[in-house]
């Protein structure tokens, strides 16, 4: 009976502690059902807002709203981009399901022009130290002529200030007021007799219509406010301040974007912000959600290659480099006929510039300026001025190279010189080939055979054969020669070459050079 009560001891213990094994595994699993660990993702524009930055955001954030993530993270930093490629990324976040928040970082960024409007956009937007936002006024794709009043600026649209008199009720000393509904003045006297005063009616000034280019300016603007400022009534952000940001260029720090209304906190990095906005409740497309950041883990998604390729050669200092490419390859091109590589590598360079330059906000004037240097560089290699229009060309093209982008989006002064370095170059080895071929004479013809070298093959008196560069010719001479001496043609008496034997040169004579 012992030994049976102490297996019955022991198996019911050992139940025991498998329950209590299992009832911990329960309540561990309740915790972690209830405590979920969230994911999100990590996106990135880093450089002009572009198609292919378009359509990269628009994937990502469709996709992180499809598996319901917890936070989509963007980090900005732009110069600006495309109206379209920015409304692609906003109507995305809009219609996004999952929270998405922008983040100016690293310091010393910024998010400016359609940097801006996808700030407003987003559910969270922050910022980090030393960075700023604004410049948001659109700029048409080849510029616009300098120095141009905006149709937009004090007066948009020519209304001419308007007389006090149809403003407002002018009252005089004698409390008499002129009403402008009855055009006829009125008595606040006690007597209340009739003013013997006529006020006549101030004609209206017609509103002059707007130039063509204005109104289409004008029209570009007032879209562009009233685009910001929806979103900024849909985020509850600071709508006055985003207009000005539009119809004047305004720019802000972190610091005054926060006072301001602009953005919603400003963070030293990712961990930071995720603490600050841990437990925010946004509104999404599908409703209200509240972030929550305390267990999330964030995966970076980094563009398709394809993606970062046309995106790199939408950069300004590329894209300058392509078109030199281009203009240095056609110019080879032309000079040789048939080289072929240059011409491809031309033509190649040139269509992946204009992709550049369809992205780029770019000035006429430096296209024109390099179109210019271009072709006085090209006339340099065609009619030979001894460096004059290459010196100059060169010159013309580098100045167009700079004033090609507006601020912003200004190459690299590194780059133009660069590029020049190599224009230059190339341009004095077509000056080097130009004096190369004037230095000898003719190559063929009677001239091209006179004053050269040769030995003697045969000999028999005054007359032999020679071989000179590699012919053998019938020659005389008026002295005896060996075979074997080395001769020097002085003339060609039709097919009978006039020599003389050629003098051993000096040690002093053998350093001048000689003729070819």
């Amino acid at each position: 009976m012992t030994v049976l009560r102490q297996r019955r001891l022991g198996i019911n213990f050992l139940i025991a502690i498998i329950g209590a094994a299992l009832f911990a595994l329960a309540a561990f699993a309740q915790t972690e059902s209830a405590n979920p660990v969230e994911t999100g993702v990590i996106l990135t524009i880093d450089g002009p807002v572009s198609p292919p930055v378009a359509d990269y955001l628009a994937r990502e954030i469709a996709a992180a709203s499809d598996a319901q993530k917890g936070l989509v993270l963007i980090e900005i930093d732009t110069p600006g981009g495309l109206v379209d490629s920015m409304k692609t990324i906003i109507k995305a976040i809009l219609a996004s399901d999952t929270p998405v928040a922008t983040y100016v970082s690293p310091q010393g960024a910024r998010s400016a022009s359609a940097g801006l409007y996808v700030m407003y956009s987003a559910h969270i937007s922050a910022m980090a130290p030393a960075t700023n936002t604004g410049a948001a006024t659109p700029v048409e794709i080849g510029g616009s002529p300098a120095g141009e009043d905006s149709p937009l600026d004090e007066n948009p649209f020519g209304e001419q200030a308007e007389d006090n008199t149809a403003s407002e009720e002018t009252t005089d000393p004698e409390n008499e007021t002129v009403s402008e509904e009855a055009g006829e003045p009125e008595s606040a006297s006690a007597d209340n007799e009739p003013v013997a005063e006529d006020v006549s009616e101030e004609p209206v000034a017609d509103t002059p219509p707007l130039a063509s280019n204005d109104a289409l300016r004008a029209k570009v603007i007032n879209d562009s406010v009233a685009y910001i400022r929806a979103l900024a009534e849909t985020r509850g952000r600071n709508a006055d301040w985003a207009e000005k940001a539009v119809r004047e260029a305004a720019s802000v720090t972190a610091n005054e974007a926060l006072e301001l209304g602009v953005i919603d906190l400003i963070a030293e990095d990712i961990d930071d912000l995720l603490a600050q906005i841990d437990g925010t409740t946004v509104k999404v497309a599908s409703g209200e959600k509240t972030i929550s950041t305390a267990n999330i883990k964030l995966e970076r998604v980094e563009p398709t290659f394809l993606e970062r390729i046309l995106s790199f050669i939408a950069d300004p200092n590329v894209a300058v480099i392509l078109m030199s490419l281009a203009t240095t390859g056609i110019i080879i091109e032309m000079w040789n006929p048939g080289s072929i590589f240059p011409g491809a590598v031309g033509i190649i360079s040139f269509i992946l510039g204009l992709y550049a330059f369809q992205v780029l906000p770019f000035s006429w004037l430096g296209v024109s300026l390099m179109i210019a240097g271009g072709i006085l560089v090209l006339t340099e290699a065609f009619t030979p001025t001894f460096g004059l229009a290459g010196v100059a060309g060169l010159l013309v093209f580098g100045f167009g190279i700079f004033v090609l982008f507006p601020e912003g989006y200004r190459v690299s002064p590194g780059v133009i010189a660069a590029i020049l370095a190599i224009a230059g170059g190339l341009l004095a080895l077509i000056l080097f080939a130009v004096v190369g071929s004037r230095s000898h004479g003719p190559l063929i013809g009677a001239e091209a055979i006179r004053r050269r070298e040769g030995v003697v093959d045969e000999w028999n008196g005054k007359e032999g054969w020679v071989i000179v560069e590699g012919e053998r010719w019938r020659a005389r001479s008026d002295r005896p020669l060996e075979a074997g001496d080395k001769v020097r043609v002085v003339e060609v008496d039709g097919l009978v070459l006039v020599v003389k034997q050629a003098k051993a040169g000096s040690f002093l004579g053998a350093l001048q050079p000689k003729e070819a």
